[in-house]
């Protein structure tokens, strides 16, 4: 990644984020019965499917750290809850916008609803156990534990669908017999995800580059403290 230059990373996300755009509201077929207010569905699965990889992460990352005590392991997890954070906030921002003019309601709480709330909470605990508990050990082993368990919401979650009849549409993509759309539709989805996530991963580095220019402040501070402590 450091022979990628973050500058460059940053506009290839933002010409993919136009080619997305372009393919939304002007490649993508019209669907038959919601008709225009379905667009939002290149918005919303890309930004779940987001927040799912991110908390894949999460999980990878917090049984390196349990395991071995890596920090880069520990580090990689904490930025990631915080960037995965943002694309949960905006699955639950854009399901509500999409069911109310589709089912006329807002929210339900059926199974992928529920579940995909309580990824959002999941998240928001393990970032309120990083800024809450002083102890800079104990907050790491707490969140890599609430990283492993809270996995098992992620493997439910994407399976809801399959498992039980809900509110929520049925799948479309690996959905079975009588599962597909147009592949017009499914070119702007794969297109749309892959600009969420290099969006994530332009995200992700800056928050990794951050949390090192951290560590050398205060590793800076402590050499300083101690050569004034010497003098």
């Amino acid at each position: 990644m450091k022979k990628f230059p973050p500058g460059v990373h940053l506009v290839l996300t933002l010409a993919w984020f136009l080619v997305a755009l372009h393919m939304i509201f002007l490649y993508a077929p019209e669907e038959k019965t919601m008709g225009e207010v379905q667009r939002i569905f290149y918005i919303h699965v890309p930004s779940a499917w987001t927040a799912l990889t991110g908390f894949i992460i999460i999980f990878f990352a917090s049984v390196v750290y349990l395991w071995k005590r890596s920090r880069f392991a520990d580090e990689l997890a904490h930025a990631t809850s915080e960037v995965g954070f943002v694309f949960c906030t905006g699955v639950l921002i854009t399901g509500p916008l999409w069911a109310k003019p589709v089912w006329g309601i807002w929210w339900t709480w059926d199974a992928r609803l529920t579940l995909t709330f309580l990824l959002w909470l999941l998240y928001v605990a393990y970032l309120m156990l990083r800024g809450y508990l002083i102890n800079p050990g104990r907050a790491a082993n707490l969140c890599a534990v609430v990283g492993v368990i809270g996995f098992v919401d992620v493997i439910i979650d994407y399976m809801a669908i399959r498992w039980w009849k809900t509110q929520h549409p049925q799948p479309v993509i690996l959905g079975g017999p009588g599962s597909g759309i147009d592949p017009r539709m499914l070119a702007t989805l794969l297109v749309t995800w892959g600009a969420f996530l290099c969006l994530f991963l332009y995200l992700l580095r800056q928050r990794l580059a951050l949390a090192q220019a951290r560590r050398e402040v205060s590793e800076m501070r402590r050499t300083l403290a101690l050569a004034s402590m010497e003098n």
